[in-house]
């Protein structure tokens, strides 16, 4: 199978730091996102970038990645996996979906397509195979809720060999999930042994446990959403009206005069919605300077320093 660089999808060094690589995540998922980018391949390049944030925000995923790496990346031959290869995690390991490359699966996912087979049930020794998987969501989709056609691989026993069964299951994913929630559903994991054709009762379950994909624009905090605002300092000085997005659609939003960084004007109702509660927007002020000051605007900024005479250290000890 392929290799996937990371750090090359990432645009980002190998030694790079949390902070460039979520720099770099932003910015090239508000590039891909596929609400953001109606482009043909935006959706899979989005993906990519996901995966690679998914491995290198985390660090033992990024420290089993690193080592793989540098034992199968210079490959002719394509990718494999070094014999008897098994990340750190064990079976608690995350799974991932299919959403994700072959690649991630071999790697981190424990198994094919990117499932791991949990405890088989001691109690009755016919009892099927409970089967796990990771389902990412976006944000609108949490939101909305929606129904999600999972394609996975059972394993089934004739009594001699276990085969993998393609296996295909349009679930209902409700409206406020939150990350980390889990869904079973009932008899959709791996035949039980002993029952009758059309039993299902002895079948194991399948459990979806829900992962949220890291928006390019807004951060969540419970069930409240984080958006960052840069404002020109004199946008924040002055105030001025702007179109702020949220997850539901565009809302003029009113900066007052005179807004300093870490400000936050809250955005009742445009937050995520759990059973019992609906979350607010936290739009977060921060001031931001053009790159680059040509020799009239340093003049200008020098006229308003000696206008102003403002002092933000003043209450500094001496």
């Amino acid at each position: 199978m392929e290799f996937k660089d990371y750090y090359k999808i990432l645009d980002v060094k190998e030694d790079a730091d949390l902070k460039e690589i979520k720099k770099a995540y932003r910015k090239l998922a508000l590039k891909f996102h596929p609400d953001m980018n109606p482009d043909a391949g935006a959706e899979e390049k989005f993906k990519q970038v996901a995966e690679a944030y998914e491995v290198l925000k985390d660090d033992t995923k990024r420290a089993e990645y690193d080592e793989m790496k540098r034992y199968g990346s210079s490959s002719e031959q394509g990718f494999k996996a070094p014999p008897g290869w098994q990340p750190s995690g064990g079976a608690g390991h995350s799974a991932s979906s299919a959403d994700f490359s072959d690649f991630f699966n071999s790697v981190f996912g424990g198994g094919q397509d990117g499932f791991r087979h949990a405890r088989q049930q001691q109690s009755n020794q016919f009892k099927g195979q409970d089967l796990e998987m990771e389902v990412p969501i976006f944000l609108e989709e949490s939101v909305s809720g929606m129904t999600k056609s999972l394609e996975y691989q059972v394993p089934v026993f004739d009594g001699r060999q276990t085969t993998q069964l393609k296996k295909s299951l349009k679930v209902k994913i409700p409206a406020g999930i939150t990350d980390g929630e889990r869904i079973r559903v009932k008899g959709q994991g791996a035949p039980g042994q002993g029952a009758a054709i059309g039993d299902n009762k002895l079948n194991g379950d399948l459990f979806l446990h829900i992962r949220l994909v890291p928006h390019p624009l807004f951060d969540v905090q419970g069930i409240n959403l984080l958006l960052t605002l840069p404002l020109t300092p004199w946008e924040a000085a002055l105030g001025i009206k702007l179109e702020v997005p949220t997850l539901s659609g565009k809302i003029n939003l009113s900066i007052p005069p005179n807004s300093r960084t870490g400000k936050k004007l809250r955005i009742k109702g445009k937050g995520l919605k759990n059973k019992t509660a609906q979350g607010d927007l936290l739009v977060i002020i921060k001031i931001d300077i053009p790159p680059e000051t040509s020799d009239e605007t340093k003049e200008l900024w020098k006229q308003l320093a000696d206008a102003e005479q403002y002092n933000p250290r003043e209450d500094w000890s001496n």
